[in-house]
């Protein structure tokens, strides 16, 4: 294990930092290259074929443009210019309970939009509780980063205090005071609810610290009552269980649960922050284990996460049948095993910033013996799989998906200057959720750091 600095940082090489410094630019410049810059749409995939916009792009993009600013990869102008467009195009979009004629409903957004219009996709997509707070999240970025007293800047701040004030957490909430996954004119609410430790942390805290419809934190109790069913040993590990890492990474990407605790969290003596650090930990474990001996998996090459996949279908591999998925929400954990050899970059890197000695080697490991053929214009494509052959060679993928290239991007400079954590703690409405929810301890105990503009540290 490498040496770790005062911050719990892995002490990197000069080639830990080549490799991070090229990555994290090629993967700033999918979101810069994909947005639309009049509307500020950003597609679920790029390039392809598939177009429609992504609301949970578009919030990892929003906080892509201060990380690329703050690097030098655009200018702070620039950052501010699709920022503002981004906003405004945002909240001037129909916001009414049609089935075709609207972008969103009640201040929440439908899960995908038309890339020319930005109008609802078609009526199988719903209005999306979990997307519109990965949305919010970047729009609240935008609000806390873009702190200087210039006209455009205070217009950033105005628009985004706009969008997430006008967000009705209270309408998505059942009568148990957990929230609906999401709603559509056609079919009303969604039978799912956010129950259980998952990337939906995000929804409840967001829900919490709103000052125009509040949730109660009776919703965060409800939501950490399944908690203790999760909780549990898993290769080697102890610590609240979710299958796919994503659900470990997406809070994570804007809040930094370093040292501040719930009661749940307390009780345990843990925080989320060492619990996720744990669930990156037993990933690696199962597939140094690999009890489905897929090929090539070990210590540095793993990572389950939902992610794209070869598709439905069967192949041969050492005399026995073997099913694989096209897209899934591939994981390991005490809840579910769902695994066809698929590994996906992002389930590794977006961890970086809970346990960047294994990540490190890892990234390594894949860029080097899988070459070109996963590392492109954009960093890592979304997914391969060593197992599955595609004539001579394995599968792998020829895409890149915003949701997964938005933890890459986010973890690596929270790893790196926790740009991102050190913006949302002075955000008002974070810690104002965090409070409501029951966090105590760490820097929340701090009055808020003062505004002030972050700036790019070295890697080493």
């Amino acid at each position: 294990m490498k040496a770790t600095t005062s911050h719990g940082m892995a002490v990197t090489t000069a080639t830990d930092a080549a490799l991070v410094d090229d990555l994290e630019h090629r993967t700033f410049q999918w979101f810069w290259d994909a947005a639309d810059p009049a509307s500020g749409l950003v597609p679920d995939r790029y390039p392809s074929a598939q177009t429609q916009a992504s609301v949970a792009s578009i919030g990892f993009g929003l906080t892509a443009y201060g990380i690329g600013a703050t690097r030098g990869y655009i200018t702070r102008e620039q950052a501010v210019t699709r920022t503002i467009s981004t906003l405004r195009y945002l909240l001037r979009s129909p916001q009414n309970d049609s089935e075709d004629n609207a972008t969103g409903y009640q201040g929440l957004y439908y899960h995908f939009l038309k890339k020319s219009d930005g109008l609802r996709l078609n009526r199988d997509i719903e209005l999306s509780s979990i997307d519109t707070a990965l949305l919010m999240q970047g729009v609240l970025f935008s609000q806390s980063f873009y702190d200087r007293d210039t006209p455009q800047e205070r217009e950033i701040r105005d628009l985004s205090d706009q969008l997430y004030k006008r967000v009705n957490w209270r309408w998505i909430r059942r009568p148990d005071n957990r929230l609906s996954m999401g709603w559509s004119p056609e079919h009303q609410f969604i039978a799912s609810y956010w129950e259980g430790y998952s990337e939906g942390m995000m929804v409840y805290i967001l829900g919490l610290g709103s000052p125009t419809f509040s949730l109660e934190p009776t919703s965060w109790q409800a939501w950490l009552a399944t908690n203790d069913r999760r909780w549990g040993d898993y290769y080697g590990q102890t610590f609240l269980n979710f299958a796919p890492l994503f659900g470990h990474q997406y809070s994570h990407a804007w809040i930094d649960f370093r040292g501040i605790q719930d009661d749940w969290a307390h009780q345990k003596q843990i925080d989320y922050f060492e619990n996720s650090r744990r669930a990156v930990y037993a990933q690696r474990a199962y597939a140094i284990a690999n009890p489905g001996k897929w090929r090539d998996y070990g210590p540095t090459m793993w990572g389950l996460t939902a992610c794209d996949g070869p598709g439905e279908t069967t192949q041969q591999m050492d005399g026995q049948d073997r099913h694989y998925l096209s897209y899934s929400a591939r994981g390991a954990g005490r809840d579910y095993t769902q695994d066809d050899g698929t590994i996906a970059p992002t389930a590794a890197v977006g961890s970086i910033a809970f346990a960047p000695e294994i990540v490190l080697p890892t990234l390594h490991d894949m860029k080097t013996r899988y070459g070109s053929r996963i590392y492109g214009k954009y960093g890592f494509v979304d997914a391969f799989n060593p197992s599955f052959r595609d004539g001579k060679s394995f599968w792998s993928d020829n895409e890149y998906l915003g949701i997964d290239q938005g933890p890459i991007l986010l973890m690596i400079e929270n790893w790196r200057t926790g740009l991102v954590w050190n913006t949302m703690k002075r955000n008002p409405y974070i810690r104002a959720g965090l409070q409501r929810a029951g966090f105590q301890g760490g820097w929340l105990s701090n009055a808020p750091a003062p505004a002030r503009v972050a700036q790019a540290m070295p890697l080493h």
